[in-house]
């Protein structure tokens, strides 16, 4: 879990940069600001791993690339809790290699904050958050608008992001919560997809959620209905001044309701859940799509010989109407040695539903297949956790083996690539993370590190061209320090060493400095300090050595 609080303190402007800093998290981005990332966990792809913001669900059906569009701003983040593995199982759909759910802020008391940056590629970013807190109701507002010349041919952007976040009758016995985002992407995309030597592409998206929930209380049972929609938007060029040479749209909504509930009885608690959705795209290339989803969770909570282990078994059921009626157990284990250390282990069963760009995507060179199964793993991790009052540490061992993956292949040379299910991946690791905080003199110092080994065996298959290439993070080191220099002054150090299957490994180190005084603060922040050449996906280079200053008040 990522807090807030931390969040703010590392010297990031976005939360894609505060993941790449996380073990086991691959972010691969092709530019500044996390313009456009995939994320990834523990080696599987953008399309495997499931984003959820306040426990609602932003899979796209058309393909994992956007995945990251639906990310609030940094100052609206009251934590991240980052599920990696098997334990991902109850959410269903996506989450093949884990998920992510990010926990927004509730506004507690009157108030607010303007920012502004600018900095390196003509870089200008201005923010405005609102906030009203009381006991009947609360509400939080922002409006964010970032802009860039780009820091080479043609990856200039325009972003801007609106978000709402109202409490209703929280005085009431069913309170009420209204969510709203909209976010909206305009940029260059020089070798972002197709071949790197495709420069003049050019995309436009747009991200929007509505939902509304609420959490009722009533003896052993907690209840939590939500309702909510989930629209994508996403236009791409080929050649950003000749949209007639090739061009695609793509529009998908999400409509659904959700109903999780957990029971408190002698036995442990019971979770359960049930989520039913209607989801739809519609597009110049795809055609009109539509399916209609369920997924029904339960799970059992025992505990045994005071609470010292307990055991959790569990399965999910989901239901599609296009791929039929599928179900995946899985159990998790917890040994309580002490009031320190604590002793894990859990293993499952999670899959992934092919997108609609892997069955029916067609261009010059492509094809999608409609005959497409859903890929399939089955995961296993043992590990070890320890809390102490200066010492905090976990280590774990995994593996995962996948089936049904999707390639795109094809017989001879001449042939278009066809997507098929074709692959099957052991995935084995190893994880290490450690919190030391200290204080040097009167002021809190803290130093976090962690360390992620993977190893992908590919079975081979005889299939004369496959595009399928392993090049996830076999090697990720991150270390981060956070440090307060005086009561006005902080600085934070991050470190990221990578090294993927093929390819030479890297270092990228960022250093940021912050002072405050009274209501204002101001942040410089220094990217790649030893101006690095690297790239972390499609063969798109990274940003040389940049830096950005921010100033924000707080009202």
């Amino acid at each position: 879990m990522i807090s807030g609080d931390e969040l703010q303190n590392t010297g990031v402007f976005s939360v894609v940069e505060a993941l790449q800093l996380i073990s086991g998290i691959d972010i691969r981005q092709r530019g500044i600001s996390g313009m456009q990332a995939d994320l990834y966990i523990r080696g599987g792809s953008f399309d495997q791993t499931l984003l959820l913001i306040d426990g609602i669900k932003m899979d796209d059906p058309q393909t994992g690339h956007h995945t990251l569009n639906f990310i609030p701003p940094i100052e609206l983040i009251e934590r991240i809790e980052i599920v990696k593995g098997p334990a991902a199982r109850v959410f269903g759909q996506n989450a093949f290699t884990g998920a992510i759910n990010i926990v927004t802020k509730k506004a507690t008391s009157k108030g607010g904050k303007v920012s502004l940056y600018s900095g390196s590629y003509g870089q200008l970013h201005a923010a405005g958050t609102f906030q009203n807190g009381s006991e009947k109701r609360n509400v939080i507002a922002h409006y964010s608008r970032n802009t860039s010349d780009g820091y080479r041919y043609n990856t200039d952007f325009k972003n801007h992001t609106i978000f709402l976040k109202a409490g209703l009758f929280q005085d009431k016995k069913s309170p009420l919560t209204l969510l709203a985002n909209f976010s909206g992407r305009k940029f260059g995309a020089n070798g972002f997809y197709a071949s790197p030597e495709a420069e003049d592409q050019y995309e436009e998206t747009e991200a929007s959620f509505l939902a509304l929930k609420t959490k009722i209380q009533q003896g052993h049972w907690v209840l939590k209905p939500k309702v909510y929609w989930r629209r994508g938007q996403d236009h791409y060029l080929y050649l950003r001044d000749q949209p007639e040479v090739y061009e695609n749209w793509h529009i998908t909504h999400k409509v659904g309701a959700s109903f999780d509930a957990t029971y408190s009885s002698s036995l442990g608690v019971t979770g359960m859940g049930i989520d039913v959705a209607r989801v739809s795209i519609a597009s110049n290339n795809l055609g009109y799509r539509k399916r209609q989803m369920a997924t029904l969770f339960i799970e059992q909570r025992l505990n045994f010989f005071g609470n010292i282990l307990d055991l959790t078994p569990g399965v999910a059921l989901n239901s599609y109407s296009d791929f039929g009626v599928f179900a995946y157990p899985g159990v998790d284990l917890g040994i309580s040695l002490g009031t320190q250390w604590h002793l894990y282990g859990n293993m499952g069963y999670t899959y992934r539903i092919p997108t609609y760009t892997d069955l029916y995507y067609a261009d010059r060179t492509t094809i999608g297949n409609p005959n497409l199964k859903p890929e399939e793993a089955f995961s296993k991790e043992l590990g070890v956790r320890f809390t102490g009052e200066r010492l905090s540490f976990y280590g774990a061992f995994f593996d995962r083996r996948a089936s049904n993956l999707i390639d795109y292949v094809k017989p001879t040379e001449t042939d278009l690539w066809e997507a098929t299910n074709i692959q099957e991946l052991l995935t084995s690791g190893a994880e290490v993370e450690l919190s030391y905080p200290f204080r040097l003199g009167n002021q809190a110092q803290n130093i976090q590190l962690g360390y992620t080994y993977l190893k992908d065996d590919l079975e081979t298959v005889g299939i004369a061209f496959s595009r399928y290439s392993i090049n996830t993070l076999k090697h990720h080191l991150t270390f981060r320090y956070r440090a307060k220099l005086t009561d006005k002054i902080g600085a934070f150090l991050g470190v990221i060493h990578a090294q993927r299957a093929g390819v030479d490994s890297y270092s990228v180190i960022n250093w940021s400095l912050n002072y405050k005084i009274n209501a204002f603060e101001f942040r410089g922040t220094l990217n790649n300090i030893l101006n690095t050449s690297y790239t972390e996906t499609n063969l798109v280079p990274m940003p040389c050595r940049n830096g950005l200053l921010a100033v924000s008040y707080k009202f």
